[in-house]
C-alpha cells in the first residue's frame, strides 16, 4: 500500500505544560479539530479516561483514535483508524519543545492509502499537511486565548446578483497569498476612487484554479462598479461574474482561518452535497475589513455557484 509521511509545526505562545494539557486530553480535540469544524452534528464519543476517541458524520467519516505513548511535556503518540470513506491507519505523533516560555509543536502522520488510490499520494500529502496547518492554527488559538477564532454559519441558497468588475489576476503560491492581497486590495480601491467609478458591493476574490501540488492558486481579486472603464487598464483588468444561484458559507475570524471553510464546501462538493455549476469559479466576498474590525470579527462569506438549489441545508 502506497506510505507517506507529514509532518508540519507551528510555535505556541504557553508552556509545553499548557499545551501537552490540551492534546492528551482527546475530550479537548472537539474544540480545536480541524475536521470536527467542517461539520454540525458529528458523533463523538471520547472514553473516561480521555485517551480514546471515535467520530462518525458524514463529511468526516468515521474512525477512532487512542494514546498510545506519552512522554509528559514531551511527546504523544496516537494510533489513528479510518472506517470511511476507506479503510486505513495511521501512526500519529506530537513533539513538543519548550524555548523561552513558548512551545514549538511538531505533528507528524505516518499512513498509507488503499492500493487503488496510490495516484493519489502527493495529492493526499498536500491534503493533509493542509488539514494540519489548519489544525495548528485553531490548536494555538485555543492554547494562547481559550477559544478558537474561526465560526462557520451555513447560509445555504442564495442568488448571487451580476457582477461587473475592476480586478488584478494573480499566480501565486499559498503562502504568498494573503501579502499580495494586502497590497492589491489598496490599489484597487486607489484606481476605483482616482478614476471616480462607482463602487457596488463588497471587495472579492475569485479563484480559479488551484495546484494542489505546487501549492499555487491562480485568482481576481476585485471591486464591484457600476460601469467598468474602456481602453487601457494598465495592471488591472475588468470582467464580469454572472448572476447564478449560490450556497453560501460565511466565516467570521482572521482571514488565515479560511481554509476551515474552503475545505468545508469542497467536502461538500465531494461527498455530492453540492451540484456545482463547474462554469462558474467559486469566490469570497470581504463583509467588512481590518480598518473597520479586529481581525477575531471579520466577515467573509464563501460561494460556490450551483446548479439549481444546492442539496445541503
Amino acid at each position: 500500500m502506497p506510505k507517506f509521511d507529514v509532518v508540519r509545526s507551528t510555535e505556541i505562545d504557553a508552556s509545553a505544560n499548557e499545551v501537552f494539557s490540551k492534546l492528551n486530553d482527546l475530550s479537548q480535540w472537539t474544540v480545536w479539530s480541524p475536521w470536527l469544524i467542517m461539520e454540525e452534528g458529528v458523533s463523538v464519543t471520547v472514553s473516561d479516561n480521555k485517551k480514546h476517541h471515535s467520530w462518525e458524520g458524514k463529511r468526516v467519516g468515521s474512525g477512532e483514535m487512542h494514546i498510545s505513548a506519552e512522554e509528559k511535556n514531551q511527546s504523544i503518540d496516537l494510533d489513528l483508524t479510518f472506517l470511511k470513506p476507506w479503510k486505513s491507519k495511521s501512526k500519529v505523533r506530537f513533539e513538543l519543545e519548550e524555548k523561552g516560555g513558548k512551545t514549538e509543536v511538531k505533528w507528524y502522520m505516518q499512513g498509507n492509502l488503499p492500493f487503488f488510490m496510490f495516484w493519489m499520494k502527493k495529492m493526499m500529502i498536500t491534503f493533509i499537511s493542509m488539514d494540519y496547518d489548519r489544525g495548528l492554527r485553531l490548536l494555538k488559538d485555543f492554547v494562547e486565548d481559550g477559544e478558537v477564532h474561526s465560526k462557520l454559519n451555513f447560509i445555504g441558497n442564495e442568488t448571487s446578483a451580476e457582477i461587473h468588475y475592476i480586478g488584478i489576476k494573480r499566480l501565486c503560491h499559498f503562502d504568498d497569498m494573503g501579502q499580495r492581497m494586502r497590497e492589491d486590495m489598496p490599489a484597487l480601491f486607489a484606481y476605483v476612487k482616482d478614476n471616480e467609478l462607482e463602487a457596488r458591493g463588497p471587495a472579492f476574490t475569485q479563484y480559479l484554479k488551484w495546484n494542489f501540488n505546487a501549492r499555487q492558486v491562480l485568482y481576481i481579486s476585485g471591486i464591484p462598479v457600476k460601469e467598468t472603464p474602456s481602453g487601457d487598464l494598465g495592471e488591472f483588468i475588468s470582467g464580469i461574474i454572472p448572476q447564478t444561484q449560490v450556497y453560501t458559507l460565511e466565516h467570521v475570524g482572521p482571514y488565515p482561518h479560511l481554509g476551515n471553510a474552503w475545505s468545508t464546501l469542497y467536502s461538500m462538493q465531494r461527498g455530492n452535497e453540492l451540484n456545482v455549476n463547474k462554469k462558474i469559479h467559486p469566490f469570497e466576498t470581504y463583509r467588512n475589513s481590518p480598518t473597520e474590525v479586529g481581525e477575531n470579527d471579520l466577515i467573509t462569506r464563501i460561494h460556490f455557484p450551483v446548479n439549481g438549489y444546492a442539496l445541503s441545508k
